[in-house]
């Protein structure tokens, strides 16, 4: 008699979910599931979790597919359920490829091919169904956003859109898609929502393509290059009742917003000035280094620290000014510091490729300052500091894998609900952050026009030799 034994957190059961445990039930004679409590599903990051623990396992139940159910409250409980019950065959989706091999020491472990198309056709019709979602791009971030997703519960990536075909099936056969296309019309018609991860100056057009179908939007920073195009997609998301979301994941992670709710709270006493620094080092010659790829340190990162600095000090700064150092060669900024003045506070964000500093946000008040160290744009942790170290404050906080199950999460659940906007970032604080962008390239154009105009007029009055002249 061959024992097999496979878990889940099966949250709104629906036939995907049947088909696996069924093909499970066939490797034996006795399958045993074991169900995610609600609490391991917190420590594990599991996000959007509609149902309670004996709603799921009566959905199991019900499927009478299970012999016996189990339920799994800890890491490490597999071994111990596995060795207990003389387990042969540990069974999974193939979607967890590799990630359970250690298994192989304790009982042979079997992959379960994903049905593709079935994962959403139950509960297409009840309130609370699994949102269809499409990508369009199948760049690093994308790639990212897949294992993701498979941490919030309600949503499932269908497909991928990407004008290169032989792309776009790659990733969809990666990735066990249903489809693969080269037609963005195809993908709008196929799915409730889309995620949006192409260069950035398709985000526009994509973004507005979509909402005009009614499907909800999350698209990856930054939203648009101009503020008054942000403006315009936001109104089509509430003319549609649509979900519009920037997708810059430090503002939906927990430790982040916690940190803005203890500088707000006055903990520090009032906030005098915001510094918040993001670079990274890039090799070879990436799309983010490239100037007709819309790249450049403003465009790529400066999303981010402009996000922190309207979060704690606001939208409304009474001037701006910019510091950029910009490579003429590839047509983009390498280097940028954008100084905000505030009637009471002062902020900076500073932004570089190929060039790198400490990634720390320092949030100065008048009782104190909060530390949180690179990098702050995955906090986990941060401290209040006061002028007596030893009242110094520690905050930890969870930050799971990527951070985008964060964003995916929310995103998710303001589909489900009435409500089609987050405080986590809102839509003033996404069109600040669109107009900082468009004023820095603006700044970096003209800036690189006046060098241009310099460098012209230094050459037409330089005198000519007699012996270039002879030369030529």
């Amino acid at each position: 008699m061959s024992k097999v034994i496979t878990y889940g957190t099966f949250d709104l059961f629906h036939e995907g979910h049947r088909r696996l445990l069924e093909r499970a039930r066939a490797l034996g004679d006795t399958l045993i599931v074991g169900i995610t409590s609600d609490g391991y599903d917190v420590s594990r990051g599991k996000l959007n979790v509609h149902q309670n623990l004996m709603e799921r396992v009566n959905s199991v139940r019900r499927s009478g597919l299970a012999d016996e159910l189990i339920i799994e409250e800890y890491d490490g409980q597999k071994i111990v359920d596995i060795q207990e019950r003389g387990i042969d065959i540990f069974a999974i989706g193939s979607d967890w490829l590799g990630r359970f091999d250690y298994l192989a020491d304790y009982c042979e472990v079997v992959y379960l091919e994903r049905t593709s198309g079935i994962s959403s056709t139950m509960l297409r019709a009840e309130e609370r169904g699994i949102i269809k979602l499409g990508i369009s791009g199948a760049g690093r971030i994308a790639k990212r956003f897949i294992p993701e997703s498979k941490f919030v519960s309600g949503i499932n990536v269908e497909g991928i859109y990407t004008p290169n075909g032989a792309s776009a099936n790659s990733f969809a056969s990666e990735y066990e898609l249903d489809f693969a296309t080269r037609d963005y019309g195809e993908l709008l018609d196929r799915v409730d929502a889309v995620y949006i991860a192409s260069p950035h100056q398709f985000h526009f057009e994509q973004a507005r393509r979509a909402l005009e179908m009614r499907l909800h939007v999350l698209c990856e920073k930054p939203l648009v290059l101009k503020r008054d195009q942000a403006a315009e997609l936001y109104a089509l998301a509430k003319q549609q009742e649509c979900v519009l979301i920037e997708g810059i994941k430090t503002a939906f992670a927990p430790g982040f917003t916690s940190m803005v709710a203890v500088a707000r709270s006055g903990t520090i006493g009032a906030i005098r000035s915001v510094d918040a620094t993001f670079t990274k080092l890039v090799e070879g010659h990436p799309r983010e280094l490239q100037g007709h790829s819309s790249g450049g340190s403003t465009k790529e990162l400066a999303s981010y620290p402009l996000m922190a600095i309207a979060k704690l000090l606001g939208i409304k700064p009474t001037a701006v000014s910019f510091d950029i150092f910009y490579d003429e060669g590839r047509s983009v900024d390498l280097f940028s510091r954008i100084s905000l003045r505030y009637q009471n506070a002062i902020a900076t964000a500073t932004v570089g490729l190929g060039v790198k500093s400490e990634g720390d946000l320092v949030v100065s008040g008048t009782k104190g300052y909060i530390y949180v160290p690179a990098p702050w744009w995955k906090t986990d942790y941060f401290e209040v500091r006061r002028e007596d170290p030893r009242l110094t404050q520690r905050y930890s906080h969870r930050f799971d894998g990527d951070g985008l199950r964060y964003e995916i999460a929310e995103f998710a659940s303001l589909i489900g609900s009435t409500k089609k906007s987050t405080y986590k970032l809102s839509t003033s604080e996404s069109l600040f952050i669109a107009g900082i962008i468009e004023q820095a390239v603006s700044h970096a154009s003209g800036q690189l026009r006046e060098a241009s105009s310099m460098q012209s007029e230094l050459h037409s009055n330089l005198p000519v030799s007699t012996e270039a002249r002879d030369v030529r």
